[in-house]
């Protein structure tokens, strides 16, 4: 009898791994000031690659949220009901204090460890990161008004997954979201036309059409509308103090390219409820702050993304055999694999050192503060465009096993382009590089004494420095600015992962980096590093757990 179906060179199946187990990473923690949540980070990391969490995650973009305007007698209801698989994962976020709790913890390095939390749990699922990221930036908005702020902020930081629509202050928990873009306007938010009339009691009464709304089940939103003094900031709850359900009205779902776990709806407001945060009139100002912690969180999402597609890419490599031997031997496969390592560990140094930026200038330092405005929009810009690319050749790493939805890739490739489009597309962050530059010039002098720390450390990183000083003199008027935005975004980038490699990693990461990004001396696809780049030594890096003490 012949045997038609003995498997073999197949990779075994990737079982309980760590998240956490990146050398990168572990330095990063202990260098910025984060070394006591080593452990809780390591815990979390071994929790995310466990069998239990990948099957939860699997089922949570499977089986995506529906959407129910009305219960079986014709009432309104407008709720959004979950797999149970989501509902846990939101609950591990929250325990572990993904979302707010760094803000009412008064450890330095709250939010460098936060961070280092939440790009390991994103490799498990990212559906789920956009409320828990949300609910984390809402709490520096919603300061603008301390009265709220004493009541809400207190729940918001709470260890406790508490879903169901109930009036927010009697719950154990909340989680919020964020209501800004309408049709008309997209990222143009001064267009909004959503309407909020004052009700004579200090609230007051939203009517309007809100485009995307993710997260629609959380419990509060910090959305956009026009008052009579212009663009005004406001709270809005799903459900009233008195238990009542708020005129929030879900219109659908999105049907999405990629992350499906998490709902992301279109909205009415029908005479809604809801509170002044901040100056009327000054909305965006007040909002702004929700958007920039939200960007950094697409920035350690984008980079998340890339080292599980890296250690799928180095798992699946190391066990398939051809030509006689395995594929992460063959020289070219290598020299990708390489390159898709050094890209992972830039994005992930920048990722921490932004996060660390956010604990010091939390803590006063006004220089961390205008490094961060500058250096997070950059950031911003460049990590999240690469995650696409990157999750793109990580997939062929694994040829057409890649291209199965069994295989994991495919989430990736599809979660990858979210994270470059959310909080701004390349142009809003390129452009909101050129206002960090032309609003805070202590911002682009915070940059430079950064990228200087490295100076005279390698000749490449010295003359990328150099040229980009250049190139800032020569903006000239607002249209060519505008022209050379993109351009100027990458180069920040790329300028400040060199010099945090070159100051922090080992010298083959560091050394392929500058010569590859900052020299020229690349073809721009991935394996097209110089011929001199260490591979084994990269490789060992990408391989080697965190213990590096």
């Amino acid at each position: 009898m012949t045997v038609t179906h003995e498997v073999t060179n197949q990779a075994p199946p990737l079982g309980d791994f760590s998240a956490a187990d990146e050398r990168a990473l572990v330095e990063a923690l202990r260098r910025e000031g984060g070394a006591w949540g080593e452990p809780e980070v390591v815990a979390l990391g071994a929790l995310a690659g466990s069998a239990e969490v990948q099957d939860q995650a699997r089922w949570a973009e499977q089986q995506p949220p529906r959407l129910h305007t009305h219960d079986r007698y014709g009432h309104r209801v407008d709720e959004v009901e979950f797999h149970p698989a989501w509902h846990r994962l939101m609950t591990t976020a929250v325990e572990h204090g993904l979302h707010a709790a760094p803000w009412t913890d008064g450890r330095p390095g709250a939010h460098l460890v936060r961070a280092a939390k939440f790009y390991v749990w994103s490799q498990a699922e990212p559906g789920h990161g956009c409320p828990i990221s949300m609910t984390y930036a809402a709490v520096p908005a919603l300061r603008a008004a301390p009265e709220l702020a004493a009541q809400y902020e207190p729940l918001l930081a709470a260890r406790s997954y508490d879903f169901g629509l109930r009036a927010p202050l009697t719950k154990r928990g909340l989680i919020a979201g964020m209501s800004m873009t309408e049709k008309q306007g997209g990222s143009d938010v001064r267009a909004n036309t959503t309407r909020a009339v004052p009700a004579g009691d200090g609230s007051y009464r939203l009517t309007g059409h809100k485009w995307f709304t993710s997260a629609p089940m959380s419990d509060v939103f910090l959305a956009l509308a026009q008052t009579d003094e212009g663009l005004s900031c406001f709270l809005v709850p799903r459900v009233l103090p008195d238990g009542a359900r708020n005129g929030l009205r879900l219109m659908r779902l999105k049907d999405k390219l990629g992350n499906r776990s998490n709902a992301s709806s279109e909205i009415e407001y029908e005479d809604a409820v809801a509170w002044p945060v901040g100056e009327p009139g000054r909305g965006v100002r007040t909002i702004v702050e929700m958007v920039n912690m939200t960007r950094l969180d697409c920035v350690l999402g984008s980079a998340a993304g890339m080292r599980a597609g890296l250690r799928q890419a180095l798992h699946h490599t190391a066990h398939r055999r051809a030509f006689g031997r395995e594929l992460d031997r063959q020289p070219l496969m290598r020299s990708v694999l390489a390159d898709l390592a050094v890209e992972s560990e830039a994005a992930t140094v920048l990722g921490m050192r932004l996060a660390a930026a956010v604990d010091r200038s939390q803590a006063g330092d006004a220089g961390e503060a205008a490094l961060r405005r500058l250096a997070l929009a950059a950031g911003k810009y460049w990590v999240c465009k690469r995650g696409s690319t990157h999750a793109a050749e990580a997939l062929e790493c694994l040829g057409g096993n890649g291209y199965v939805e069994e295989s994991g890739l495919p989430r990736l490739y599809r979660e990858a382009p979210l994270l470059s489009i959310w909080e701004g597309s390349g142009n809003v962050a390129a452009l909101d590089v050129l206002r960090a530059l032309t609003r805070a010039p202590e911002a682009l002098d915070a940059y430079f004494a950064e990228v200087e720390a490295a100076a005279g450390a390698d000749r490449r990183l010295d003359a990328a420095v150099a040229g980009l000083r250049k190139l800032l003199g020569g903006l000239g008027d607002s249209e060519r600015a505008q022209l050379m935005a993109r351009s100027l975004a990458e180069r920040l980038a790329l300028v400040l992962q060199g010099s945090l490699l070159v100051r922090h990693s080992t010298p083959a990461v560091a050394d392929a980096f500058c010569a590859s990004r900052l020299d020229g001396e690349w073809g721009h696809a991935f394996g097209t590093l110089p011929p001199g780049a260490d591979l084994a030594a990269i490789l060992g890096r990408a391989r080697t757990g965190g213990d590096t003490a």
